[in-house]
């Protein structure tokens, strides 16, 4: 009897998450069976999360986009963080972290589970700070567990662990001399947990254990990546490639018990660094799906870190990236607003498309096809039904309305399509 998304592919049976998947990609049974069984899909689905339309991350899918919320102790309005689960259901979004760190984070969690189709993920480390109410040396092995079992039973579909932190890789980060350090918070906190206790990292050190946790409730691991780069002079250093080696070795072992697996990257990277990355992530990741913040391709856009991260996000999605985090304009400056999640939204789904093209995704580019004939017919209804933001578009299209609504007011009646046509159809055009 399987147990999760990996064995019934193993098994050759289809489930109903997997049946759900395939009526959403251009992809057969057997090839969604074969990619499945082999970690380079995952379908995260615990058993729980009843509400959930399952997707499909990895090899050959379209590129799936993330939105993280959540309250923090400067901003813990729920209500708010609510309109934006609304907002993400709204603009296509697949997946919702909940990043909450201080209140009842459980209760708005269990609320999530209970109510969106969206993925959802966590990372339970923030959580084990306000629900053990401990100080951070205090927490032991079991307490962190528990809080993993807490979350699994509840109905999280995916988890970030920060697991490939470990003695080795931390050697390597205490020699690079980086200029950011640590910018993973969950990274952080395992590696001052580990400082301050003189422990292993106890995900590390009990990974068979983890496994085992989350096989139970099939929970997807995301192996979080503690030493991404958190600017461009620290991309592709010793400490981030000896952590991706780490995940690669742990990648297959959750493979062997059965759980699926998805594998977080960076980060911060200069454009010419964005290719190799996602080739050496695949390749020293057996192909498991890579799950990228950004990119961001430059330091110096606070405020618009949702465009420096829609490039870098583009370009890795491009070359094989299979889950984008989105990223806000409020990155690096404070929580994001109902405003800034929908700019970022719309920008990871602007690169998620783009890319989705770049890598032939069988009928990707059919719409923007149609977008192309809408235009040529100036049929605005068409082109705003079609828009990734067609709302956006109506407003902007109607705030200067032009005189003749066969064209806008950019060109009025100069405008090349209405002159194209009409010398086509009829061979006249007056100005």
């Amino acid at each position: 009897m399987y147990k999760t998304q990996i064995e019934a592919a193993r098994a050759g049976i289809t489930t109903p998450q997997m049946k759900m998947v395939l009526e959403k990609e251009s992809i057969s049974e057997e090839e969604l069976l074969e990619r499945v069984s082999k970690g380079t899909i995952a379908i995260p689905a615990n058993i729980n999360h009843k509400s959930l339309s399952a997707e499909g991350v990895g090899c050959s899918l379209k590129t799936k986009i993330n939105v993280n919320l959540g309250v923090s102790k400067d901003d813990y309005r729920y209500e708010e963080e609510w309109k934006k689960v609304e907002l993400a259901e709204k603009l296509g979004a697949h997946a919702i972290m909940d990043l909450s760190n201080y209140g009842k984070t459980a209760s708005f969690r269990r609320e999530l589970i209970e109510k969106t189709p969206l993925m959802i993920g966590t990372v339970p480390m923030y959580d084990a700070i306000g629900y053990l109410e401990k100080k951070l040396q205090d927490i032991t092995v079991d307490d962190f567990f528990k809080v993993i079992e807490h979350q699994a039973k509840e109905g999280v579909d995916f988890m970030t662990i920060h697991a490939g932190i470990n003695r080795r890789t931390l050697s390597y980060f205490k020699e690079t001399k980086r200029i950011t350090n640590i910018v993973s918070r969950g990274g952080s906190l395992i590696y001052a947990w580990m400082e301050m206790t003189g422990n292993e990292n106890p995900f590390y050190e009990h990974y068979d254990r983890l496994m085992e946790l989350l096989r139970e409730y099939d929970v997807t691991i995301s192996i979080g990546d503690s030493l991404r780069p958190g600017c461009l002079h620290d991309s592709s250093d010793a400490s981030q490639i000896s952590e991706l080696i780490e995940l690669g070795i742990l990648t297959k072992r959750a493979w062997d018990h059965g759980v699926q697996v998805l594998i977080e990257g960076p980060g911060h990277m200069a454009l010419n660094e964005i290719a190799a990355n996602m080739e050496i992530e695949k390749k020293l990741c057996h192909g498991a799906p890579f799950y990228v913040l950004g990119p961001l391709v430059t330091d110096i856009a606070p405020g618009y870190d949702h465009i420096t991260a829609a490039i870098g996000g583009a370009i890795a999605a491009s070359h094989g990236a299979d889950f984008l985090c989105y990223v806000t304009p409020a990155e690096h400056l404070r929580l994001p607003d109902y405003s800034d999640v929908r700019e970022g939204i719309i920008a990871s789904r602007i690169a998620a498309h783009a890319a989705d093209i770049a890598k032939g995704i069988k009928g990707a580019r059919d719409i923007d096809d149609e977008m192309s004939r809408a235009r040529n017919s100036l049929d605005w209804e068409k082109m705003f039904a079609l828009a990734i933001d067609g709302e956006k578009a109506r407003n902007y299209f109607e705030s200067k309305l032009p005189e003749d609504m066969h064209s806008c007011s950019m060109c009025g009646k100069m405008c090349a399509i209405r002159t194209t046509n009409k010398i086509i159809e009829c061979g006249e055009v007056e100005i």
